[in-house]
């Protein structure tokens, strides 16, 4: 999905068995980022960056959802061991993740595997991409940050 796609009716299911669906959410603004893995080095600097950030991040009126192919279970567990605000979907299935163009071949111990691309979509009132970060231009470490330039240059 690119800037100017409508994101999917379904979402998902998070971490607390309910379900996200995208016209539930018309008339916000939301941050939507997709992660590889609970408790991974750069998923928690990631996670822990847009929990350090998620106030000043919905002081400007978004929300944020994180999603990832790992289980309601890892995701409390993830949840709960870093403190994070915010609901993640357990796209175990991959549904949101083939919808939203996130998937990508990459190899793996010698194998060939599925992964996910670490990707941010910041989505308008209407439920339509306003603006992407993608791959290796997101600093885990920093990317409530990332979030609030890319939310401050759409103001402009």
């Amino acid at each position: 999905m690119n800037i100017g796609d409508k994101v999917p009716e379904i979402l998902g299911v998070d971490e607390t068995g309910k379900e996200w669906l995208s016209g539930e959410l018309k008339g916000k603004l939301w941050v939507l980022y997709f992660y590889p893995k609970d408790n991974t080095s750069g998923c928690t600097a990631q996670a822990c960056s847009l929990r350090d950030g998620a106030s000043v991040i919905a002081e400007k009126g978004y929300q944020i959802i994180g999603v990832s192919k790992d289980t309601a279970t890892s995701h409390t567990r993830f949840k709960q061991k870093h403190n994070l605000p915010f609901p993640l979907i357990a796209d175990t299935n991959r549904t949101l993740h083939e919808a939203m163009g996130v998937l990508y071949p990459k190899k793996m111990y010698g194998k060939d595997v599925i992964g996910t691309r670490r990707t941010t979509f910041i989505i308008d009132e209407n439920g339509v991409i306003v603006a992407k970060l993608e791959g290796k231009e997101i600093d885990t470490a920093n990317h409530a940050q990332q979030v609030l330039t890319t939310i401050e240059q759409l103001k402009n």
